[in-house]
């Protein structure tokens, strides 16, 4: 069942969704907007198929595939889960919406200012996006954390944690600012984008952290007064990137400023006291 969305809205964009009776949706805690009354909504610790493992204001009965051993297996997925979760600094619920006695409408949105994507899996390509992106996905879509590495976490700052979508079904994503749609394959390969600017990627993109320049003088340059650090986020590969106009630090370094409480400094990049 393809899921009937609408994105909506301008500088703060929202996602409208018709469900058919018997359809679900899911979303992180916290960005339900409304629903009609026919859409039930409970919530739940664990990402699909965990309907009897830490739910919560669910009502009992057996877990299913296997008895005991089911019910422990699906326990034991759940926590892992959660424990992944809570590594990542993510929301440790879901909210799950299902209509019923006929169609139903729903509505999400992000945190941010900014624009919405939805996105359609087909089962060949898995999509990474950066922590927070997740809005909202069909039941049929899961949800998973993935880690870029640790050498690539520790340079590239948002770079480490990702989310991870495979699959069938939609998936919503939102971002800060402006969306851009772009092809490393169309510019020779690879692109080299400001850490905070990625949103998501499509799976055989090849992500990456380079340092801005050597440690000379046009290197000490760039890190001192080009705003962006040290580094760098590298994107290659053949697939599809989107790419959003607004870092949620620029954000937040410029309600700083406007409040008369300018952390950024006069030279920005490596001297910025932006604590995160």
């Amino acid at each position: 069942m393809t899921l009937q969305q609408q994105i909506v809205g301008n500088a703060m964009q929202m996602a409208v969704c018709t469900l058919n009776p018997g359809q679900t949706v899911y979303c992180e805690a916290g960005k339900f907007l409304f629903k009609t009354a026919n859409v039930s909504m409970e919530t739940r610790l664990g990402g699909p198929g965990t309907r009897n493992a830490g739910g919560v204001g669910q009502q009992g009965g057996g877990g299913g595939g296997g008895g005991m051993g089911g019910m422990l297996r699906q326990a034991m997925g759940t926590a892992m889960q959660v424990g992944q979760r809570a590594l990542a600094g993510e929301s440790l619920a879901f909210q799950y919406f299902t209509a019923s006695g006929g169609e139903g409408t729903v509505g999400f949105a992000g945190v941010l200012p900014g624009e919405m994507r939805a996105l359609e899996l087909t089962g060949s390509r898995a999509w990474f996006a950066e922590k927070d992106a997740f809005v909202a996905a069909e039941e049929t879509v899961q949800f998973g954390i993935a880690f870029a590495g640790g050498r690539q976490g520790m340079s590239g700052g948002e770079g480490f944690i990702l989310e991870k979508f495979t699959g069938h079904g939609t998936v919503i994503i939102a971002g800060a600012g402006n969306f851009i749609d772009l092809n490393p394959a169309d510019f020779g390969g690879r692109i080299e984008v400001d850490t905070g600017c990625i949103v998501a990627f499509e799976e055989g993109i090849q992500y990456g952290v380079q340092r801005i320049g050597g440690l000379n003088r046009q290197g000490i340059m760039n890190a001192v007064f080009g705003g962006e650090g040290l580094s760098l986020a590298t994107l290659e590969g053949n697939g599809r990137v989107i790419l959003q106009s607004m870092t949620i630090e620029g954000l937040a370094n410029a309600l700083k400023k406007a409040q008369g409480g300018d952390k950024q400094g006069p030279t920005g990049g490596l001297f910025s006291t932006h604590a995160g």
